[in-house]
């Protein structure tokens, strides 16, 4: 699969991890042509199992994703529809495209990601963010909107309503620590620390079967919204799909015949032990 001919960013890839790198000067704007690429990208994506892992990062020294380009809200409806009416935004569908990937979506966030940048890492399964030079806001209560690309709704599911709604109608910046103590992401890093961290992390995920990473991410996304018996519903049937497809059912049955769950040494030592145990296929 090739991975070119992108008009806002490049895209790289180094054995199983492709490495994303907005680059659509003057400011990484999200319009139009972004959301254009970013449509090409998943759908690449979707049919590539030899990708595990995506991360996103920016070549512009002070901007991870600018917020979304005024001339396409610009073209928004001033007229109330109803809620039968109400069609989803091409922001909305290609963020939800991104959220559902069957790789693992990393964001490794070193400078500005207001509006819908923001909410484009917020779409990412993960968000790692550099302190001193990431920057975080939701403006739009202010220019008369809302966030309209799942900003209200992710950002909800990661830190809760009033949090959240501190985020969206305080309309104010906040820091990588900031963000780290609200919840919508991960870790914050210092800026020397963070480019060796996100790539440590995404080697380790790369190196699991691309069949049980999907399987993990859709359980967990179907189950956050459903009651608990939905839920655990939703996970023996993402475990069968992974079963079906990947050396999960060898390895157990090596590791009962050999007695290793039963080893205490092997007990103390699952962080490697689940490395190692990939050679099993």
């Amino acid at each position: 699969m090739e991975y070119e001919g992108f008009r806002t960013f490049s895209a790289e890839k180094t054995a199983s991890i492709l490495k994303v790198t907005f680059d659509f000067p003057p400011v990484n704007v999200q319009g139009l042509p972004m959301l254009a690429d970013l449509n090409m990208l998943a759908q690449k994506l979707e049919s590539d199992k030899s990708i595990k892992v995506v991360v996103f990062q920016s070549a512009h020294l002070e901007i991870f994703v600018c917020h979304a380009d005024t001339n396409f809200l610009k073209e928004l409806s001033d007229t109330a529809v109803s809620r039968d009416e109400a069609k989803l935004l091409d922001l909305q569908v290609v963020l939800e495209r991104i959220s559902r990937l069957p790789q693992a979506t990393i964001a490794k966030i070193e400078g500005f990601a207001r509006g819908g940048g923001h909410e484009f890492a917020l779409a990412c399964d993960m968000r790692f963010a550099a302190r001193g030079k990431a920057r975080f806001m939701q403006m739009e209560v202010g220019m008369g909107i809302l966030p309209c690309g799942g900003g209200a709704s992710r950002m909800a599911r990661q830190t809760g309503l009033g949090r959240a709604l501190e985020i969206i109608l305080g309309a104010e910046d906040f820091d990588a620590d900031q963000a780290e103590a609200y919840g919508t992401i991960n870790k914050a890093l210092d800026a020397e620390e963070i480019g060796e961290y996100v790539d440590s992390l995404a080697k380790r995920i790369a190196k699991f079967p691309s069949e049980s990473i999907n399987a993990c991410k859709q359980a967990i996304y179907e189950s956050i919204d459903q009651p608990i018996a939905e839920a655990l519903q939703s996970e023996a049937y993402w475990l069968y799909q992974a079963t079906s497809q990947t050396p999960a059912i060898k390895r157990f049955r090596i590791a009962d015949e050999k007695g290793l769950e039963h080893d205490i040494n092997n007990q103390r030592r699952w962080n490697d032990l689940v490395i190692e145990v990939q050679d099993i296929q």
